[in-house]
């Protein structure tokens, strides 16, 4: 696959000659441009010699002239465009469509079906500005798939996000794009909005663990397969997906905002701060009790004799489908599941009316196939405009767009 890797003005552009190294080792060809500012950070003639081509940096430059359109023959060339490190100021000349850089050029010419990844990089306060998560929101809006900065130790010394994600999830999200080139899948078109394209969709996933003391905690057996499932499925329909999380070990899918939670109170604060999406789809398994009085330290054994019992006092955690259902508006859709062991379709019907949802994913739990820690579900799927539609067992990817689905069907028309 042709590879056209872009590279701007971060210091973490001295990685770049291994990321071109990590490309072609993947079977890709390889070719760079640069803004000027990134020639401060890395040399060209380095990326010269791992890529074997000439590097551009001057849009001007007369050997590069082709018929006086080189940027339109390169982006016609490339099968994916990658911009790694990607600076806030080009992530704003992005939002805006400012071609006054050899990078930007190229970028503004590049066919509407050529995938375009940018991985930013910076310091933590500016990946955090207001302006600069407008920028992100508004080239993910545009059809651009953002790989995520990391948490780590920064330039500036402070620890933080910011970090340019790993090489190996770069080159992982450049190779994925090869199927989606190969007709496996196809990137929405932002322009032609349709369904979750620009949507902004937020999704809660995973157990929550309840403290009890320092050690011990209230919990279940959900690994957040599911809504990770649904997260990677809403991406690929083009939504600007925010996942909070509860404790899992699951990697961050490439184009989506994580939130890491622990208990129910933090999920619930996480989600309600997201309150102005289109989509909200609480998959999480939330803990319904927790502690009133959480220990300081650790509990002891001994201080409980051998023919006695403690008791632990509970508490109900907040709902957040209830939250969200209360305060929606009439343009969302606000999607919960069930997770029953008996009368299946009789208790989600409860729930769909008593939490104000809009569909309710019920499935049953304690199955081969069904509920948690399993690779596959059996979905029933309850709406207030049609029977209760059964699915046999599947994979949870497979779920996750049956899901998807029904969620357009009661999406509103998109307003342009």
């Amino acid at each position: 696959m042709n590879v056209l890797l872009a590279i701007t003005g971060s210091i973490s552009a001295y990685k770049t000659p291994w990321l071109v190294r990590d490309l072609r080792r993947a079977g890709h060809s390889v070719r760079v441009v640069m803004s000027a500012s990134a020639t401060h950070f890395v040399a060209p003639l380095a990326l010269e010699s791992v890529s074997m081509q000439p590097v551009i940096v001057d849009p001007f430059d007369p050997t590069i002239q082709d018929r006086g359109s080189w940027h339109v023959h390169l982006a016609r060339w490339a099968d994916v465009m990658l911009i790694a490190p990607c600076s806030a100021s080009t992530l704003a000349r992005l939002a805006n469509g400012l071609c006054d850089s050899a990078v930007m050029t190229v970028a503004c010419s590049l066919p509407s079906t050529t995938p375009l990844l940018v991985a930013p990089a910076m310091d933590t306060d500016m990946w955090q500005h207001t302006a600069v998560q407008r920028n992100v929101q508004r080239v993910q809006h545009d059809g651009a798939i953002i790989i995520p900065p990391e948490e780590g130790e920064l330039a500036s010394g402070l620890q933080g996000a910011g970090r340019l994600a790993e090489l190996g999830t770069i080159v992982d999200a450049v190779s994925r794009m090869r199927a989606e080139n190969s007709g496996e899948r196809t990137i929405p078109a932002a322009t032609h909005p349709t369904g979750l394209a620009g949507r902004r969709v937020v999704i809660t996933a995973g157990p929550t663990h309840e403290a009890i003391d320092d050690v011990r905690y209230i919990g279940n057996h959900s690994t957040g397969t599911m809504g990770f499932a649904l997260a990677e499925a809403a991406r690929d329909r083009g939504a600007l997906v925010t996942l909070i999380a509860g404790p899992v070990h699951l990697p961050t899918p490439v184009g989506i905002e994580r939130i890491d939670v622990t208990s129910a109170v933090e999920m619930h604060e996480r989600t309600m701060e997201h309150a102005d999406h289109d989509v909200a789809i609480c998959a999480a398994a939330v803990a319904d009790f927790m502690p009133v009085d959480r220990v300081v330290g650790k509990i002891k054994k001994d201080t409980v004799a051998a023919t006695e019992h403690t008791t632990l006092i509970l508490q109900r955690t907040p709902d957040i489908l209830a939250a969200l259902g209360a305060q929606k508006r009439p343009q969302q859709v606000v999607v919960g599941f069930a997770l029953e062991s008996t009368d299946l379709v009789d208790y989600a019907t409860s729930k769909l009316e008593r939490k104000n949802a809009d569909m309710i994913v019920a499935n049953l739990a304690g199955g081969l196939q069904s509920g948690f820690g399993t690779t596959d579900n059996t979905i029933t799927l309850i709406t207030r405009s049609a029977p209760p539609e059964s699915f046999p067992p599947m994979s949870k990817a497979a779920c996750a767009n049956i899901i998807l689905d029904a969620i357009e069907r009661l999406l509103p028309p998109y307003d342009l």
